[in-house]
């Protein structure tokens, strides 16, 4: 197996297109499926499924295979980037990941205030699972993870960057709004949207209610942040959600946020590395991130400032930010 090979097979599967994986590693189209096919040729079995043209969908091969080429593909670019730094070149590209929350409300901040000490980076953002994150660090898919947790893993370290707190929020209107405060109990006759029901957090939250025998009506569940926000604000109910996420519509007194007695979750968000040498775009990324932790603590923990951040201009310019969605 060639190195070029596998990247190409790794680009087609991540594209689910022989065009699109062409592009991504600028060869022609002929040459990826030529690249495929001998790889197929080489395992003696096929690696997609082609029952129904153009899905890409892998076999069991196909899976495995995947699962190492791209740690391969992975290590060969640390290695390029490793030696690039050691020849003072502060070029490459830093794959970062972050959950749904941190990637909307924290993550483009610290983008703006990397890109303005090191624009010559191209920046790969990934949205997904907390799980998916720890092992994309593992698997060498990302160079960074922002997390709610320190991962209890050898091959990983943690750096704290900061606070969030889980907060009920309520359209305006609503009566808690002019209340500032209420009671975990005055929460029973109330129809409560929560987001993912397997993290700690809503684990904690049932067991508060359980504490104060009140009833917890839950209408919706798992449903992603900014749809609980939007739902709030039509008067479907009442939400939580963290605190970083909503304080511009706070702002905006688009929503309420309401204090609640008996009741006081915070967490904490780390960035999270692989404990390996790593790129000078890494440290870097570390550093800022750290710095503007310290910043957050110094003016009392906001997360956000009171307008919001604007792309800044290297973003602009350069397209050097790169969005991935999750892979199904």
């Amino acid at each position: 197996m060639e190195m070029m090979q596998l990247e190409m097979f790794v680009a087609v599967v991540e594209e689910r297109s022989v065009r699109g994986a062409a592009e991504r590693v600028f060869r022609t189209q002929p040459a990826v499926s030529i690249a495929v096919r001998k790889l197929e040729e080489e395992v003696n079995a096929p690696l997609f499924d082609r029952s129904k043209r153009y899905e890409y969908r892998l076999t069991e091969v196909g899976e495995a295979l995947y699962s190492y080429a791209t740690r391969l593909v992975s290590l060969r670019n640390e290695a390029i980037s490793t030696m690039a730094d050691l020849s003072h070149l502060r070029t490459g590209r830093l794959r970062v990941g972050a959950n749904e929350s941190i990637s909307m409300h924290l993550l483009p901040q610290l983008t703006q205030e990397f890109l303005k000490r090191d624009s010559g980076v191209r920046i790969e953002l990934r949205c997904e699972s907390s799980a998916r994150l720890v092992a994309g660090l593992k698997d060498r898919r990302l160079d960074l993870a922002l997390l709610s947790f320190q991962p209890e893993d050898a091959e990983l370290e943690s750096q704290f960057l900061t606070r969030d707190e889980l907060v009920l929020i309520t359209n305006p209107k609503h009566p808690f709004a002019s209340r500032g405060s209420v009671h975990v109990r005055d929460l029973g006759q109330q129809t409560v949207i929560v987001m993912d029901v397997s993290s700690a957090w809503h684990q904690k939250m049932v067991d508060t209610f359980i504490q104060f025998k009140a009833p917890l009506n839950l209408s919706i569940e798992n449903a992603p942040i900014e749809t609980i926000k939007k739902m709030v604000a039509i008067g479907l109910g009442v939400g939580f959600v963290p605190l970083m996420c909503v304080r511009q519509e706070k702002l905006r007194e688009e929503l309420a946020v309401v204090g609640i007695e008996g009741f006081h979750q915070e967490r904490s968000l780390y960035v999270v590395k692989r404990r390996a040498v790593q790129s000078h775009a890494v440290k870097a990324f570390v550093q800022v991130a750290v710095s503007f932790g310290n910043g957050l603590h110094e003016n009392k923990g906001s997360i956000l400032p009171t307008a919001e951040a604007k792309p800044s201009s290297s973003c602009q310019k350069n397209n050097k930010v790169v969005m991935v969605n999750q892979r199904a």
